[in-house]
Protein backbone atom coordinates (compact mmCIF):
# COMPACT_ATOMS: atom_id res chain seq x y z
CA UNK A 1 0.00 0.00 0.00
CA UNK A 2 2.26 2.38 1.21
CA UNK A 3 4.68 1.79 -1.80
CA UNK A 4 1.27 2.31 -4.54
CA UNK A 5 1.28 6.05 -2.61
CA UNK A 6 5.30 6.42 -3.53
CA UNK A 7 4.89 5.01 -7.07
CA UNK A 8 1.67 8.03 -7.67
CA UNK A 9 3.37 10.41 -5.81
CA UNK A 10 6.54 9.84 -8.23
CA UNK A 11 4.60 10.04 -11.23
CA UNK A 12 2.37 13.41 -10.24
CA UNK A 13 6.14 15.15 -9.54
CA UNK A 14 7.56 14.05 -12.75
CA UNK A 15 4.20 15.04 -14.81
CA UNK A 16 4.64 18.13 -13.04
CA UNK A 17 8.59 18.63 -13.20
CA UNK A 18 8.02 17.92 -17.69
CA UNK A 19 4.92 20.58 -17.57
CA UNK A 20 7.21 23.37 -15.76
CA UNK A 21 10.00 22.63 -17.96
CA UNK A 22 8.00 22.53 -20.83
CA UNK A 23 6.35 26.06 -19.55
CA UNK A 24 9.56 27.34 -19.56
CA UNK A 25 10.85 26.32 -22.76
CA UNK A 26 8.08 28.43 -23.97
CA UNK A 27 8.54 31.33 -22.34
CA UNK A 28 12.12 31.53 -22.86
CA UNK A 29 13.46 34.20 -25.45
CA UNK A 30 15.61 33.75 -28.42
CA UNK A 31 15.76 30.49 -30.23
CA UNK A 32 18.27 28.25 -31.97
CA UNK A 33 19.46 28.59 -35.45
CA UNK A 34 20.82 25.90 -37.79
CA UNK A 35 22.55 26.92 -41.02
CA UNK A 36 22.95 24.30 -43.88
CA UNK A 37 24.45 25.63 -46.72
CA UNK A 38 22.16 28.20 -48.17
CA UNK A 39 19.44 27.03 -46.26
CA UNK A 40 18.70 28.59 -42.24
CA UNK A 41 16.36 27.01 -39.93
CA UNK A 42 15.66 28.90 -36.90
CA UNK A 43 13.80 26.92 -34.02
CA UNK A 44 12.34 27.62 -31.19
CA UNK A 45 13.30 26.26 -27.89
CA UNK A 46 10.60 23.89 -27.25
CA UNK A 47 11.01 22.75 -31.30
CA UNK A 48 14.74 22.33 -30.26
CA UNK A 49 14.22 20.35 -27.50
CA UNK A 50 11.75 17.96 -29.91
CA UNK A 51 14.33 17.64 -32.70
CA UNK A 52 17.06 17.33 -30.54
CA UNK A 53 15.04 13.88 -29.25
CA UNK A 54 14.17 12.77 -32.63
CA UNK A 55 17.83 12.71 -33.56
CA UNK A 56 18.94 10.67 -30.77
CA UNK A 57 15.85 8.66 -31.60
CA UNK A 58 16.69 8.05 -35.10
CA UNK A 59 20.23 7.19 -34.17
CA UNK A 60 19.42 4.89 -32.35
CA UNK A 61 16.97 3.05 -34.40
CA UNK A 62 19.64 2.97 -37.28
CA UNK A 63 22.10 1.32 -34.74
CA UNK A 64 19.78 -1.14 -33.94
CA UNK A 65 19.19 -1.73 -38.31
CA UNK A 66 22.64 -2.10 -38.54
CA UNK A 67 23.11 -4.40 -36.08
CA UNK A 68 19.91 -6.92 -37.39
CA UNK A 69 22.04 -6.79 -40.58
CA UNK A 70 25.19 -7.87 -39.47
CA UNK A 71 23.16 -10.94 -37.37
CA UNK A 72 21.42 -11.60 -40.17
CA UNK A 73 25.14 -11.86 -42.16
CA UNK A 74 26.52 -13.52 -39.04
CA UNK A 75 23.94 -16.38 -38.90
CA UNK A 76 23.85 -16.79 -42.53
CA UNK A 77 27.47 -17.42 -41.80
CA UNK A 78 26.88 -20.14 -38.93
CA UNK A 79 28.03 -18.23 -36.36
CA UNK A 80 26.14 -17.82 -32.55
CA UNK A 81 23.73 -14.62 -32.48
CA UNK A 82 20.98 -13.80 -30.54
CA UNK A 83 18.58 -14.80 -33.93
CA UNK A 84 20.42 -18.93 -33.79
CA UNK A 85 19.67 -18.42 -29.97
CA UNK A 86 15.87 -18.02 -30.03
CA UNK A 87 15.74 -20.29 -32.98
CA UNK A 88 17.50 -22.93 -30.48
CA UNK A 89 15.17 -21.93 -27.59
CA UNK A 90 12.55 -22.49 -29.96
CA UNK A 91 13.72 -26.14 -30.80
CA UNK A 92 14.41 -26.66 -26.92
CA UNK A 93 10.89 -26.07 -25.92
CA UNK A 94 9.96 -28.59 -28.88
CA UNK A 95 12.33 -31.25 -27.85
CA UNK A 96 11.56 -31.10 -24.20
CA UNK A 97 7.66 -31.09 -25.33
CA UNK A 98 7.91 -34.24 -26.62
CA UNK A 99 10.01 -35.86 -24.61
CA UNK A 100 7.88 -35.30 -21.68
CA UNK A 101 4.77 -37.07 -23.87
CA UNK A 102 7.30 -39.69 -24.58
CA UNK A 103 7.99 -40.02 -20.93
CA UNK A 104 3.74 -39.29 -20.03
CA UNK A 105 3.04 -42.00 -22.58
CA UNK A 106 5.35 -44.68 -21.55
CA UNK A 107 3.89 -44.69 -18.00
CA UNK A 108 0.68 -44.98 -19.63
CA UNK A 109 1.51 -48.06 -21.50
CA UNK A 110 1.50 -46.45 -25.12
CA UNK A 111 4.63 -47.57 -26.18
CA UNK A 112 4.77 -46.82 -29.71
CA UNK A 113 3.29 -43.18 -28.96
CA UNK A 114 6.09 -42.72 -26.12
CA UNK A 115 8.45 -44.41 -29.38
CA UNK A 116 7.29 -41.90 -31.74
CA UNK A 117 7.84 -38.83 -29.23
CA UNK A 118 10.78 -39.93 -28.23
CA UNK A 119 12.03 -39.97 -32.14
CA UNK A 120 10.95 -36.84 -32.42
CA UNK A 121 12.97 -35.27 -29.43
CA UNK A 122 16.13 -37.02 -30.65
CA UNK A 123 15.50 -34.93 -33.84
CA UNK A 124 15.27 -31.14 -31.77
CA UNK A 125 17.59 -32.09 -28.49
CA UNK A 126 20.78 -32.77 -28.29
CA UNK A 127 20.77 -34.69 -25.19
CA UNK A 128 21.16 -38.30 -26.23
CA UNK A 129 21.46 -40.06 -22.95
CA UNK A 130 17.40 -38.83 -22.76
CA UNK A 131 16.16 -39.37 -26.08
CA UNK A 132 17.68 -42.69 -26.24
CA UNK A 133 17.63 -44.16 -22.94
CA UNK A 134 13.71 -42.91 -23.70
CA UNK A 135 13.80 -45.11 -27.43
CA UNK A 136 14.92 -47.48 -25.41
CA UNK A 137 12.41 -48.60 -22.88
CA UNK A 138 9.85 -47.70 -25.64
CA UNK A 139 11.04 -50.37 -27.85
CA UNK A 140 11.70 -52.79 -24.65
CA UNK A 141 7.53 -51.98 -23.90
CA UNK A 142 6.85 -52.48 -27.48
CA UNK A 143 8.47 -55.86 -27.91
CA UNK A 144 10.59 -54.09 -30.56
CA UNK A 145 13.90 -56.65 -28.96
CA UNK A 146 16.21 -55.45 -32.02
CA UNK A 147 15.60 -51.42 -31.70
CA UNK A 148 15.98 -52.07 -28.25
CA UNK A 149 19.47 -53.67 -28.14
CA UNK A 150 20.86 -50.79 -30.66
CA UNK A 151 19.61 -48.15 -28.44
CA UNK A 152 21.29 -50.21 -25.45
CA UNK A 153 24.43 -50.25 -27.32
CA UNK A 154 24.06 -46.19 -27.79
CA UNK A 155 24.44 -45.56 -24.56
CA UNK A 156 27.10 -47.71 -23.83
CA UNK A 157 29.29 -44.95 -25.67
CA UNK A 158 28.90 -42.46 -22.98
CA UNK A 159 30.12 -42.89 -19.54
CA UNK A 160 27.34 -41.12 -17.94
CA UNK A 161 24.61 -44.22 -19.73
CA UNK A 162 27.26 -47.15 -20.05
CA UNK A 163 25.51 -48.59 -17.20
CA UNK A 164 22.33 -48.21 -18.06
CA UNK A 165 23.25 -50.04 -21.56
CA UNK A 166 25.29 -52.95 -20.19
CA UNK A 167 21.93 -53.54 -17.53
CA UNK A 168 19.48 -53.40 -20.75
CA UNK A 169 22.07 -55.95 -22.50
CA UNK A 170 22.21 -58.07 -19.34
CA UNK A 171 18.42 -58.42 -19.01
CA UNK A 172 17.63 -59.29 -22.77
CA UNK A 173 20.53 -62.13 -23.08
CA UNK A 174 19.02 -63.17 -19.04
CA UNK A 175 15.54 -63.24 -20.88
CA UNK A 176 16.87 -65.04 -24.09
CA UNK A 177 18.35 -67.90 -21.57
CA UNK A 178 21.77 -66.58 -22.44
CA UNK A 179 23.36 -67.10 -18.93
CA UNK A 180 26.93 -67.10 -19.68
CA UNK A 181 26.72 -63.59 -21.41
CA UNK A 182 24.30 -62.37 -18.72
CA UNK A 183 27.07 -63.18 -16.14
CA UNK A 184 29.46 -61.58 -17.78
CA UNK A 185 27.52 -58.44 -18.44
CA UNK A 186 26.36 -58.45 -15.08
CA UNK A 187 29.80 -58.33 -13.45
CA UNK A 188 30.26 -55.55 -15.38
CA UNK A 189 27.83 -53.85 -14.08
CA UNK A 190 28.77 -54.48 -10.90
CA UNK A 191 32.06 -53.12 -11.19
CA UNK A 192 30.95 -49.85 -12.89
CA UNK A 193 28.09 -49.76 -9.97
CA UNK A 194 28.71 -52.19 -6.86
CA UNK A 195 26.11 -51.09 -4.98
CA UNK A 196 23.75 -51.65 -7.37
CA UNK A 197 21.04 -53.84 -5.14
CA UNK A 198 19.32 -55.42 -8.40
CA UNK A 199 22.47 -56.18 -10.20
CA UNK A 200 24.21 -57.75 -6.82
CA UNK A 201 21.07 -60.15 -6.98
CA UNK A 202 21.02 -60.82 -10.14
CA UNK A 203 25.25 -61.83 -10.27
CA UNK A 204 24.68 -63.75 -6.84
CA UNK A 205 22.08 -65.75 -8.58
CA UNK A 206 24.13 -66.59 -11.72
CA UNK A 207 27.11 -67.47 -9.94
CA UNK A 208 25.57 -69.38 -7.72
CA UNK A 209 23.97 -71.31 -10.74
CA UNK A 210 26.83 -72.03 -12.40
CA UNK A 211 28.56 -72.74 -8.79
CA UNK A 212 31.29 -70.25 -8.67
CA UNK A 213 30.77 -70.23 -4.96
CA UNK A 214 33.55 -68.17 -4.13
CA UNK A 215 32.33 -65.58 -6.69
CA UNK A 216 29.04 -65.53 -4.95
CA UNK A 217 30.54 -64.85 -1.39
CA UNK A 218 32.41 -61.81 -2.54
CA UNK A 219 29.28 -60.35 -4.36
CA UNK A 220 27.74 -61.44 -0.75
CA UNK A 221 30.02 -59.66 1.06
CA UNK A 222 29.65 -56.41 -1.03
CA UNK A 223 26.13 -56.42 -0.60
CA UNK A 224 26.65 -56.42 3.53
CA UNK A 225 29.03 -53.38 3.03
CA UNK A 226 27.19 -51.29 1.25
CA UNK A 227 23.82 -52.14 3.25
CA UNK A 228 21.90 -54.35 1.19
CA UNK A 229 21.76 -57.40 3.69
CA UNK A 230 21.28 -57.38 7.14
CA UNK A 231 24.23 -59.03 9.25
CA UNK A 232 22.29 -62.35 10.05
CA UNK A 233 20.72 -62.93 6.73
CA UNK A 234 24.37 -62.45 5.09
CA UNK A 235 25.64 -64.92 7.82
CA UNK A 236 23.38 -67.48 7.28
CA UNK A 237 24.28 -67.07 3.03
CA UNK A 238 27.18 -66.96 3.65
CA UNK A 239 27.53 -70.55 5.48
CA UNK A 240 25.30 -71.34 2.98
CA UNK A 241 27.90 -70.70 -0.21
CA UNK A 242 30.47 -72.43 2.45
CA UNK A 243 28.75 -75.20 2.44
CA UNK A 244 28.20 -75.51 -1.42
CA UNK A 245 32.04 -74.90 -1.62
CA UNK A 246 32.79 -77.99 0.81
CA UNK A 247 29.97 -80.10 -1.06
CA UNK A 248 32.35 -79.46 -4.48
CA UNK A 249 35.45 -79.56 -3.05
CA UNK A 250 34.07 -82.95 -1.89
CA UNK A 251 33.20 -84.08 -5.57
CA UNK A 252 36.31 -83.27 -6.24
CA UNK A 253 37.77 -86.19 -3.89
CA UNK A 254 39.89 -83.22 -1.79
CA UNK A 255 39.37 -84.32 1.46
CA UNK A 256 40.92 -82.10 3.59
CA UNK A 257 39.79 -78.62 1.97
CA UNK A 258 35.96 -80.56 2.19
CA UNK A 259 36.37 -81.02 6.41
CA UNK A 260 37.96 -77.51 6.80
CA UNK A 261 35.17 -75.77 4.46
CA UNK A 262 32.17 -78.17 6.34
CA UNK A 263 33.48 -76.74 9.75
CA UNK A 264 33.63 -73.59 8.86
CA UNK A 265 30.09 -73.79 7.27
CA UNK A 266 28.48 -74.94 10.80
CA UNK A 267 30.58 -72.65 12.32
CA UNK A 268 29.36 -69.24 10.72
CA UNK A 269 25.68 -70.83 11.09
CA UNK A 270 25.13 -73.53 13.42
CA UNK A 271 21.23 -73.88 13.17
CA UNK A 272 22.22 -74.41 8.88
CA UNK A 273 21.18 -78.59 9.17
CA UNK A 274 23.12 -79.47 6.01
CA UNK A 275 26.06 -77.83 7.51
CA UNK A 276 26.07 -79.58 10.74
CA UNK A 277 25.99 -82.82 9.16
CA UNK A 278 28.28 -82.09 6.80
CA UNK A 279 30.59 -81.08 9.74
CA UNK A 280 29.36 -83.97 11.58
CA UNK A 281 30.43 -86.45 8.91
CA UNK A 282 34.00 -84.92 8.90
CA UNK A 283 34.55 -85.46 12.20
CA UNK A 284 33.52 -88.59 12.24
CA UNK A 285 36.02 -89.57 9.55
CA UNK A 286 38.93 -87.94 11.11
CA UNK A 287 37.80 -89.71 14.51
CA UNK A 288 36.78 -87.01 16.58
CA UNK A 289 33.17 -88.38 17.86
CA UNK A 290 33.09 -85.86 20.70
CA UNK A 291 33.79 -83.21 18.34
CA UNK A 292 30.54 -84.28 15.85
CA UNK A 293 28.44 -85.12 18.62
CA UNK A 294 28.47 -81.30 19.91
CA UNK A 295 27.66 -80.07 16.35
CA UNK A 296 24.58 -82.61 16.36
CA UNK A 297 23.59 -81.76 19.73
CA UNK A 298 23.94 -78.14 19.26
CA UNK A 299 21.58 -78.33 15.86
CA UNK A 300 19.05 -80.36 17.55
CA UNK A 301 18.73 -77.69 20.16
CA UNK A 302 17.92 -75.23 17.70
CA UNK A 303 16.11 -77.72 14.95
CA UNK A 304 15.37 -81.47 14.87
CA UNK A 305 15.69 -82.94 11.96
CA UNK A 306 15.91 -86.44 10.82
CA UNK A 307 19.39 -86.09 8.90
CA UNK A 308 20.81 -85.00 11.93
CA UNK A 309 19.71 -87.85 13.72
CA UNK A 310 20.68 -90.00 11.01
CA UNK A 311 24.41 -88.67 11.50
CA UNK A 312 24.36 -89.01 14.70
CA UNK A 313 23.78 -92.56 14.25
CA UNK A 314 26.64 -93.11 12.34
CA UNK A 315 29.05 -91.96 15.13
CA UNK A 316 28.58 -95.57 16.44
CA UNK A 317 27.27 -97.66 13.51
CA UNK A 318 28.01 -100.84 15.35
CA UNK A 319 26.23 -100.48 18.62
CA UNK A 320 22.66 -103.00 19.87
CA UNK A 321 19.60 -101.03 19.87
CA UNK A 322 19.60 -100.77 23.94
CA UNK A 323 23.41 -98.66 23.89
CA UNK A 324 21.73 -96.16 21.23
CA UNK A 325 18.88 -95.43 23.32
CA UNK A 326 20.53 -95.17 25.54
CA UNK A 327 23.18 -93.31 23.52
CA UNK A 328 20.56 -90.93 21.96
CA UNK A 329 18.79 -89.50 24.88
CA UNK A 330 21.68 -86.46 24.35
CA UNK A 331 19.34 -85.28 21.41
CA UNK A 332 15.79 -86.45 22.92
CA UNK A 333 16.52 -84.95 26.32
CA UNK A 334 16.03 -81.68 24.18
CA UNK A 335 12.98 -81.04 22.87
CA UNK A 336 10.83 -83.66 24.13
CA UNK A 337 7.79 -82.76 23.11
CA UNK A 338 8.67 -82.03 19.59
CA UNK A 339 7.33 -84.57 16.78
CA UNK A 340 10.74 -85.18 15.30
CA UNK A 341 11.91 -86.55 18.79
CA UNK A 342 9.23 -88.48 19.25
CA UNK A 343 9.10 -90.15 16.44
CA UNK A 344 12.90 -90.97 16.61
CA UNK A 345 12.12 -92.20 19.95
CA UNK A 346 9.70 -94.41 18.43
CA UNK A 347 12.06 -96.03 15.67
CA UNK A 348 14.43 -96.49 18.23
CA UNK A 349 12.02 -98.60 20.47
CA UNK A 350 11.16 -100.59 17.37
CA UNK A 351 14.63 -101.13 16.77
CA UNK A 352 14.81 -102.50 20.25
CA UNK A 353 11.31 -104.69 20.10
CA UNK A 354 10.01 -102.27 22.89
CA UNK A 355 6.18 -101.86 20.56
CA UNK A 356 4.44 -100.77 23.79
CA UNK A 357 7.18 -98.17 24.46
CA UNK A 358 7.02 -97.24 20.93
CA UNK A 359 3.46 -96.70 20.67
CA UNK A 360 4.09 -94.36 23.91
CA UNK A 361 6.60 -92.37 22.36
CA UNK A 362 4.70 -92.10 19.19
CA UNK A 363 1.32 -91.00 21.05
CA UNK A 364 -1.71 -89.74 19.23
CA UNK A 365 0.43 -88.19 16.03
CA UNK A 366 -0.87 -90.65 13.77
CA UNK A 367 -4.03 -89.55 14.56
CA UNK A 368 -3.56 -85.42 14.72
CA UNK A 369 -0.79 -85.54 12.47
CA UNK A 370 -1.14 -88.07 10.01
CA UNK A 371 1.47 -88.74 7.15
CA UNK A 372 3.36 -91.78 4.95
CA UNK A 373 5.86 -91.52 8.20
CA UNK A 374 3.57 -92.17 11.62
CA UNK A 375 1.57 -94.29 9.89
CA UNK A 376 4.22 -96.36 8.61
CA UNK A 377 5.40 -96.62 12.05
CA UNK A 378 1.93 -97.21 13.35
CA UNK A 379 1.36 -100.35 11.20
CA UNK A 380 5.04 -101.28 12.85
CA UNK A 381 4.12 -101.53 15.68
CA UNK A 382 0.77 -102.94 15.27
CA UNK A 383 2.53 -105.97 13.66
CA UNK A 384 5.24 -106.04 16.13
CA UNK A 385 2.07 -106.73 19.09
CA UNK A 386 0.44 -109.12 17.06
CA UNK A 387 -2.25 -107.87 15.81
CA UNK A 388 -4.02 -109.54 12.72
CA UNK A 389 -2.75 -108.50 8.90
CA UNK A 390 -5.68 -106.91 7.79
CA UNK A 391 -4.73 -104.06 10.56
CA UNK A 392 -1.52 -103.62 9.74
CA UNK A 393 -2.30 -103.62 6.14
CA UNK A 394 -5.19 -100.74 6.95
CA UNK A 395 -2.48 -98.44 8.27
CA UNK A 396 -0.32 -99.08 5.27
CA UNK A 397 -3.25 -98.59 3.17
CA UNK A 398 -3.73 -95.07 4.67
CA UNK A 399 0.29 -94.14 4.76
CA UNK A 400 -0.08 -94.69 0.27
CA UNK A 401 -2.51 -91.85 0.11
CA UNK A 402 -1.27 -89.45 3.02
CA UNK A 403 0.77 -86.80 3.08
CA UNK A 404 4.69 -87.64 2.46
CA UNK A 405 5.57 -84.82 5.78
CA UNK A 406 7.99 -81.78 5.71
CA UNK A 407 10.44 -82.39 2.91
CA UNK A 408 13.31 -79.61 1.52
CA UNK A 409 10.41 -77.94 -0.60
CA UNK A 410 11.22 -74.21 -2.41
CA UNK A 411 10.05 -71.19 -0.62
CA UNK A 412 9.07 -69.54 -4.27
CA UNK A 413 7.73 -72.18 -6.03
CA UNK A 414 7.19 -75.05 -4.08
CA UNK A 415 9.43 -77.66 -5.85
CA UNK A 416 10.17 -80.77 -4.02
CA UNK A 417 13.89 -81.92 -3.37
CA UNK A 418 14.96 -85.40 -1.93
CA UNK A 419 17.32 -83.27 -0.55
CA UNK A 420 19.05 -79.80 0.30
CA UNK A 421 20.36 -78.18 -2.38
CA UNK A 422 21.64 -74.44 -2.23
CA UNK A 423 20.04 -73.62 -5.67
CA UNK A 424 16.40 -74.79 -6.60
CA UNK A 425 16.19 -77.49 -9.09
CA UNK A 426 13.21 -75.92 -11.09
CA UNK A 427 13.48 -71.94 -10.40
CA UNK A 428 17.19 -71.86 -9.33
CA UNK A 429 16.15 -69.05 -6.71
CA UNK A 430 19.02 -69.20 -4.04
CA UNK A 431 18.95 -70.22 -0.56
CA UNK A 432 15.23 -71.08 -0.96
CA UNK A 433 14.85 -74.42 0.16
CA UNK A 434 12.82 -74.83 3.62
CA UNK A 435 11.75 -77.90 5.99
CA UNK A 436 8.53 -78.03 5.93
CA UNK A 437 5.19 -79.65 4.28
CA UNK A 438 4.57 -79.16 1.16
CA UNK A 439 1.05 -78.38 -0.12
CA UNK A 440 -0.67 -81.33 -1.83
CA UNK A 441 -2.81 -81.30 -4.60
CA UNK A 442 -6.47 -82.14 -5.05
CA UNK A 443 -5.13 -84.26 -8.30
CA UNK A 444 -2.51 -86.54 -6.08
CA UNK A 445 -5.11 -87.20 -3.86
CA UNK A 446 -7.83 -88.35 -6.17
CA UNK A 447 -4.94 -90.21 -7.94
CA UNK A 448 -3.85 -92.14 -4.94
CA UNK A 449 -7.75 -93.05 -3.72
CA UNK A 450 -8.26 -94.31 -7.20
CA UNK A 451 -5.08 -96.39 -7.45
CA UNK A 452 -5.53 -98.05 -3.46
CA UNK A 453 -7.78 -101.17 -4.83
CA UNK A 454 -5.32 -101.80 -7.64
CA UNK A 455 -1.98 -102.06 -4.94
CA UNK A 456 -3.93 -103.16 -1.91
CA UNK A 457 -7.14 -104.82 -3.15
CA UNK A 458 -10.67 -105.04 -0.95
CA UNK A 459 -11.48 -105.48 2.30
CA UNK A 460 -12.12 -109.84 3.01
CA UNK A 461 -15.69 -110.12 3.78
CA UNK A 462 -16.12 -112.41 6.85
CA UNK A 463 -17.35 -115.90 6.18
CA UNK A 464 -21.00 -116.52 7.53
CA UNK A 465 -20.33 -118.33 10.86
CA UNK A 466 -21.96 -122.14 10.61
CA UNK A 467 -25.42 -122.75 12.65
CA UNK A 468 -24.62 -123.84 15.16
CA UNK A 469 -26.60 -127.68 16.16
CA UNK A 470 -29.47 -128.09 18.67
CA UNK A 471 -28.80 -128.87 21.78
CA UNK A 472 -30.04 -131.70 23.56
CA UNK A 473 -32.88 -130.99 25.55
CA UNK A 474 -31.73 -132.60 29.06
CA UNK A 475 -28.02 -131.11 28.81
CA UNK A 476 -27.26 -127.66 30.67
CA UNK A 477 -26.66 -125.27 27.52
CA UNK A 478 -23.28 -124.37 26.94
CA UNK A 479 -21.98 -120.41 28.39
CA UNK A 480 -22.08 -118.74 25.76
CA UNK A 481 -18.21 -116.52 25.98
CA UNK A 482 -18.23 -112.91 25.30
CA UNK A 483 -16.69 -111.34 22.04
CA UNK A 484 -13.92 -110.83 21.82
CA UNK A 485 -13.10 -106.89 20.75
CA UNK A 486 -12.45 -106.44 17.43
CA UNK A 487 -9.22 -104.50 16.70
CA UNK A 488 -9.83 -101.31 15.50
CA UNK A 489 -8.01 -100.38 12.02
CA UNK A 490 -8.43 -97.70 8.95
CA UNK A 491 -11.32 -98.13 6.88
CA UNK A 492 -9.16 -99.77 4.05
CA UNK A 493 -7.44 -103.02 4.32
CA UNK A 494 -5.57 -105.40 1.81
CA UNK A 495 -6.03 -109.43 0.83
CA UNK A 496 -2.70 -109.03 -0.88
CA UNK A 497 1.27 -110.57 0.62
CA UNK A 498 3.09 -107.63 2.49
CA UNK A 499 5.49 -107.53 -0.19
CA UNK A 500 3.29 -106.10 -3.19
CA UNK A 501 2.48 -102.72 -0.96
CA UNK A 502 4.23 -99.73 -2.30
CA UNK A 503 6.35 -98.05 0.52
CA UNK A 504 5.92 -94.58 0.98
CA UNK A 505 8.51 -92.24 -0.32
CA UNK A 506 9.37 -90.25 3.03
CA UNK A 507 8.31 -93.25 5.85
CA UNK A 508 10.48 -93.18 8.84
CA UNK A 509 14.12 -92.21 6.80
CA UNK A 510 15.90 -92.32 10.27
CA UNK A 511 14.34 -95.36 11.35
CA UNK A 512 15.98 -96.95 8.51
CA UNK A 513 19.39 -95.40 9.46
CA UNK A 514 19.04 -96.93 12.93
CA UNK A 515 17.14 -100.59 12.20
CA UNK A 516 20.21 -100.86 9.25
CA UNK A 517 23.29 -99.62 11.79
CA UNK A 518 21.87 -101.82 14.63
Amino acid sequence: MLWSLVKIVLFVVIVAAATMFASYLLELDGGVRIAIGTMEFNLTPLAAVIGLVLLVFAVWLLIKVLGLLVATLRFINGDETALSRYFDRNRERKGYRALRDGMIALASGESRLAMAKAQKAQRYLESPELTTLLVAQAAEQAGDRRKAEEAYKTLLQDDRTRFVGVRGIMKQKLSDGDTETAMKLAEKAFALKPAHREVQDTLLQLQAQKEDWKGARATLNAKLRHGALPRDVHKRRDAVLALSEAKGVFDEGNTIEAREAAIEANRLSPDLIPAAVMAARSYISQGKPKYATRVLKKAWEVHPHPDLAAAFAEIEPDEDPKARLKRFRALTKSHPEHRETRLLLAELHLADEDFPEARRALGDLAVVSPDARTLSIMAAIERGEGKPDAVVRGWLTRAVSASRGPQWTCDKCGHIHGEWVPVCTNCGAFDSLSWREAPQSELTNLMSSATLPLIVGKLEEPAPAPAAEPAPAAADPAPTPEPAPEPTMPEAAADVPDAEILPPDHGAETGKDTARNT
